[in-house]
């Protein structure tokens, strides 16, 4: 099966990514997505963008050589309440998702309870659709509890092709992505593949995830990348 959609990505905006956005957008044509996301970081992130960026993402087109694009951006969580540093005024009314994600430079990481409520937490903010990253060690979390909230508040759970790649700077990746992905089977739980491409050569390129589905026998069902008519329905393109 072909993935249509990939919704984490990032562009020179981000502070520490290396293609702009037509390169990418050129690269979702050239790799066969139908759909693609900019989500570059938000305002905590260090080196990230103003919030006049995200105000002005209204010049990026809709439609590009035939890939629709979706405005986002990738929200740090920044308190274990669940807070977001996503701005909901005049700022932000052009962005079509967020991805709430923990990022260790915007918090710190927490016990097992706190992590847990900040993630579960975040899903109530607006315009959040996915959870970044849920995978990496240093944040511990209940994925039981995460898995169960996310089938109730109708969230995606990522599964982050970076976070799987050898190189990634997250750790205990590959486990804990396995027990939650096991879980989202249990519960009947979608998941959506994001790359976190940092440079455009990666856009749609979800190899190390898809080898992990095809190793555990998950549900391509309830893997929304592959779905058009759910991907239409859920982020109402």
């Amino acid at each position: 099966m072909k993935a249509l959609i990939d919704l984490h990505t990032h562009a020179l905006s981000s502070g520490h990514a290396y293609s702009t956005v037509k390169e990418n957008i050129e690269y979702a044509k050239i790799n066969n997505l139908k759909y693609y996301g900019i989500s570059d970081h938000g305002i905590n992130m260090p080196g990230g963008p103003h919030l006049f960026y995200f105000q002005n993402l209204k010049v990026i087109p809709s439609e590009v050589n035939g890939v629709r694009v979706l405005r986002g951006m990738e929200a740090n969580i920044i308190d274990y309440d669940g807070n977001t540093d996503a701005v909901f005024d005049e700022y932000t009314t052009g962005i079509d998702y967020l991805i709430a994600s923990l990022h260790t430079v915007c918090l710190e990481p927490g016990t097992k309870e706190e992590n847990t409520r900040a993630t579960i937490n975040a899903m109530d903010k607006p315009l959040v659709k996915i959870i970044g990253h849920p995978d990496d060690g240093r944040y511990e979390l209940d994925y039981e509890a995460v898995v169960k909230a996310a089938k109730e508040k109708n969230i995606l759970l990522e599964v982050n092709n970076s976070s799987l790649s050898p190189d990634t700077s997250r750790e205990g990746t590959r486990e804990n992505v396995k027990t939650y992905l096991e879980l989202c089977k249990k519960y009947g739980v979608r998941i959506i593949m994001g790359t976190d491409s940092h440079i455009c050569y990666d856009i749609g390129i979800f190899t190390h995830v898809e080898q992990l589905i095809e190793e555990i026998n998950f549900p391509k069902e309830l893997v929304i990348n592959y779905w058009e008519d759910q991907i239409i329905e859920f982020f109402g393109i």
